[in-house]
């Protein structure tokens, strides 16, 4: 796992990855999970996103990726109907995100405004590793991806189905085409 995390920290920020047609089945999907709200902590199963496309973000506050939080409020606000933003602060790269959960919602707030679903501080590497995120970065459970966040920001999607289809790296902006095409916009 440590030479991962150190590929990672030099990894394409462009990187992208699309599952392929002959990807394994998996063994789990998005709606097996549940998670812990930003704000309140309560618990949230993500079945209620079936029949929605699902992008997951690992956020920080203190990252030059950061700005993102407003491209990603922007297409929530433009899209949100079609497809679910979900975002997970993470402090796995460079302690850029050391706030707590009140300090982080604050942030999200009063800085971009972001009204799509946060959850509560997670690691996306490592031995303390979430389970959502071992879900998305381990190909044994997704059915094809092993590529673990490179940094903040990187996006994860999954389909109506509950399906990981598509891996996207920190650079990559809900703008760029190929993006959405994943989403199909």
């Amino acid at each position: 796992m440590i030479t991962s995390m150190v590929s990672g920290l030099f990894a394409d920020k462009n990187e992208s990855a699309s599952r392929p047609d002959n990807a394994a089945v998996a063994t789990q999907s998005l709606y097996d999970f549940k998670v812990k709200s930003l704000v309140g902590g309560k618990t949230v199963d993500l079945s209620q996103y079936k029949g929605k496309k699902v992008v997951i973000l690992n956020v920080a506050s203190k990252c030059g990726y950061t700005k993102q939080y407003a491209d990603w409020e922007k297409f929530n606000k433009e899209h949100g109907d079609k497809v679910v933003v979900l975002g997970f602060p993470a402090n796995n790269f460079g302690g850029q995100e050391p706030g707590t959960s009140e300090e982080i919602a604050t942030f999200c707030s009063a800085t971009y405004g972001v009204t799509f679903p946060m959850f509560e501080k997670v690691s996306v590497l490592g031995e303390d590793q979430a389970p959502i995120y071992k879900w998305l970065s381990s190909k044994d459970l997704n059915g094809w991806n092993d590529k673990v966040p490179t940094w903040n920001f990187c996006k994860y999607v999954v389909n109506e189905k509950g399906e990981l289809t598509n891996f996207f790296a920190s650079k990559v902006l809900p703008t760029d085409a190929e993006f959405l095409k994943s989403v199909g916009i």
